[in-house]
């Protein structure tokens, strides 16, 4: 585990008056089947005549036919024209990958790197192994690009896109960051019909009408739509990796698949990228109509480092770590931590050459502080470290041996 830690799952932590909050890219199974039931009628009696008598009166029945109107409200969906300006910039991301086999490692060997385990590929055809959404967002340069959710793509041998026209074509990832759960594809510029555009986040007001458009249960399934409200512009939650994220609050409807979709206000513009819902609560009630997307604003940022340089560069100690809580008592005499040290982030390994190596730092130094601050977990470590800009430096007090010492580290670049 390093210091930034991978976020593949985007699933975030339960906590005290939260609930289990589930990335919703990933659709592995298959559909069971609709069944549907119908209505026989049986007329017990035929009649020649289209009147009924009985003893108190006698009722005409219209021959005429029922006829559909031509006057129908083609505008009385208020957000057809939203949808209609992004419907085609919305796509389907197929994940592709061989089956793999693989043993699993100790927590220490994968500290440590120890070659005890080891994962191989066979040599069989690309399958599908989970599908998301995308949106075709900008025509440059002979490309069409594309923003999803790195979940969404995670672990991937290939990936590829269907179009709204059904089409399948093949992708190219272009960069990708764990941290914001954003991901960019490329493909050939020929198979794009139709670009969306950004909305400015920050003017969401509560109560303001949303559509999310994306792929729920699959490509089966695309350019589906479905409306709601934004509940909150700016609701903050913690992910599973520690990070805390903003995100927009919407009830609109978020399912398994619609990870890289649209969230689309009324101007047709899309002011968020679907990527969480909330499933049930701490109490393991189910929770309906909690949705969550990255704002537009972020996105932007990120797309836009991603392509022009593959990754997004934040401050780090140049270390691999892991939370101490989260190394078995069996492990800890093994490793010599200090029975008495209950919280801190453990040093697994320093980069050679690295910020933390040339500070003073060793492997075995439990990270106890930074600039004053208590660290209990790899979250306050990131939020920390990602107050500061590359370069800045940090005092980092570390536990070695039993003893606090303090360290200068100048922050480097990821």
């Amino acid at each position: 585990m390093t210091e930034n830690q991978n976020n593949n799952s985007q699933i975030p932590k339960r906590r005290s008056g939260s609930g289990k909050i589930i990335a919703t890219a990933a659709i592995v199974g298959v559909v069971g089947g609709l069944i549907g039931g119908g209505v026989s009628y049986y007329a017990a009696d035929q009649m020649n005549s289209a009147s009924v008598n009985n003893s108190a009166a006698q009722t005409s029945v219209s021959s005429s036919s029922s006829k559909v109107s031509q006057k129908s409200a083609k505008t009385s969906g208020t957000m057809t024209s939203a949808y209609n300006s992004v419907k085609g910039a919305v796509v389907s991301v197929i994940n592709l990958k061989r089956q793999s086999s693989s043993s699993t490692n100790s927590l220490y060997n994968s500290l440590f790197g120890d070659d005890e385990g080891s994962s191989s590929k066979k040599n069989g055809k690309l399958e599908t192994y989970s599908e998301g959404s995308g949106v075709v967002y900008m025509k440059s340069n002979g490309k069409g690009y594309i923003v999803t959710n790195n979940h969404v793509i995670s672990g991937s041998d290939a990936v590829q896109v269907q179009l709204a026209n059904g089409k399948t074509v093949s992708a190219k990832v272009v960069g990708k960051d764990s941290t914001t759960d954003l991901a960019v594809l490329s493909i050939d510029a020929k198979y794009v019909t139709q670009t969306a555009e950004f909305g400015d986040s920050k003017s969401l007001q509560a109560g303001q009408t949303v559509i999310a458009v994306g792929s729920p249960l699959g490509s089966e399934y695309a350019s589906t739509v479905t409306q709601g409200i934004v509940s909150a512009p700016a609701r903050t939650i913690e992910t599973s990796s520690g990070n805390q994220q903003t995100v927009v609050q919407t009830d609109a409807a978020i399912n398994p698949g619609n990870s890289g979709g649209a969230l689309v206000n009324s101007a047709g513009q899309v002011i968020g990228i679907n990527s969480m819902k909330l499933a049930q609560s701490s109490d393991g009630t189910s929770v309906e109509g909690m949705g969550f997307a990255i704002p537009s604003n972020e996105v932007v940022t990120i797309v836009n480092e991603l392509v022009k340089k593959g990754k997004i560069t934040r401050p780090q100690l140049g270390v691999r770590v892991v939370a101490l809580n989260g190394i078995p008592e069996a492990y800890r005499s093994r490793l010599k931590i200090k029975s008495s040290l209950k919280n801190g982030i453990y040093v697994a390994s320093i980069n050679k050459n690295s910020s933390a190596s040339r500070a003073g730092m060793k492997s075995g130094d439990v990270i106890t502080a930074v600039d004053g601050k208590k660290v209990d977990d790899v979250s306050s470590l990131h939020s920390i470290l990602y107050s500061h800009k590359v370069g800045d430096t940090v005092n980092v007090t570390v536990n070695r041996n039993g003893r606090n010492v303090s360290l200068k580290v100048k922050l480097e670049g990821n």
